[in-house]
Parts: C-alpha cells; sequence; structure tokens
C-alpha cells in the first residue's frame, strides 16, 4: 500500500487532513508524495477522502481546506446521532432539520445515504441547519416520516 518506511498511507493522510491547509486534491497528492508516497494518485486521494468523510470548510484563514469530522466518519451507533437532531419539520416543500452546533454536515451525509428510498432527493448543510429537498413534493409527508424514523427521540 505505501512505500514509505516511516508510517501508513492512512497515518500520512488523516495528518496532512487535520493541519487544515489543503484545498485541492492534487495538493493533498503532492503533500504525500513530498512525504515519500510516490505511488499515490489523485483517484486514491479522492477515495480516501470519501471513505474518512472528509469535507471542504473554511479553516481559520477562510480558506476552503479539506478537513476530517471529528468523528472520522459516520458514527455506527444511533443513539449519538438522534441526540445530535434535535427538531424535524417541513413546510410542504422542504424538510428541516435543526442539529446541535456543528453536527448538520455529519446527520446530512447520513441522510445523502440512505437516498431516495427514504424520499431524499439531496441536503443542504450549514452548521445547525439542513434543508432536505423530498424526492416528490407531492409525497413531503413520507419524507418527513422516514426521516423522523431516522431519528426517532425527535
Amino acid at each position: 500500500m505505501s512505500d514509505n518506511k516511516n508510517g501508513t498511507l492512512i497515518e500520512a493522510f488523516k495528518e496532512l487532513l487535520n493541519e487544515e491547509a489543503y484545498g485541492s486534491q492534487a495538493d493533498i497528492v503532492d503533500a504525500l508524495k513530498a512525504r515519500g508516497f510516490t505511488n499515490i494518485s489523485q483517484s486514491k486521494v479522492s477515495r480516501l477522502l470519501s471513505k474518512y468523510g472528509a469535507v471542504r470548510t473554511r479553516n481559520a484563514r477562510q480558506e476552503m481546506v479539506y478537513c476530517l469530522p471529528a468523528e472520522l466518519g459516520i458514527p455506527s451507533t444511533r443513539a449519538p446521532l438522534t441526540q445530535l437532531v434535535l427538531d424535524i419539520q417541513h413546510n410542504d416543500v422542504m424538510v428541516i432539520i435543526r442539529t446541535t452546533p456543528g453536527a448538520a454536515q455529519l446527520i446530512a451525509r447520513l441522510l445523502d445515504s440512505v437516498g431516495k428510498k427514504e424520499g431524499v432527493l439531496g441536503t443542504i448543510a450549514g452548521d445547525d441547519t439542513i434543508f432536505i429537498a423530498p424526492l416528490k413534493v407531492s409525497e413531503i409527508d413520507y419524507t418527513l416520516q422516514k426521516v423522523k424514523e431516522l431519528f426517532e427521540n425527535v
């Protein structure tokens, strides 16, 4: 997997993203090559970004950079997720979810992964609010019901 004797590719990848200094996949490839991973490609970096749930966000200097969520992916137990969702409602056009601060992107990623079978066409997430576009506006009650079932305590 790696041709670097001073650590694994995964460790190096995570360290780089924790620096919050790399705004493109090409930047990450170059940084990994500088660390001795000569067989790294943009497609491999793309797969790693997806696998570890990396997101593009603004760093302290307001630059768009890749970073890892603190949780390193979607939690495997439902209890923590249900505690992050504060309120779910709709306005006949879209479903709105309010979350604890910083949790919206994590929850939106989960909703995007369940997708169309739950009536979710797509999501837009801020810091603590998620807008869900239903698959069909005429079936928004179905989407609302399915989303609420995912977060039963709401």
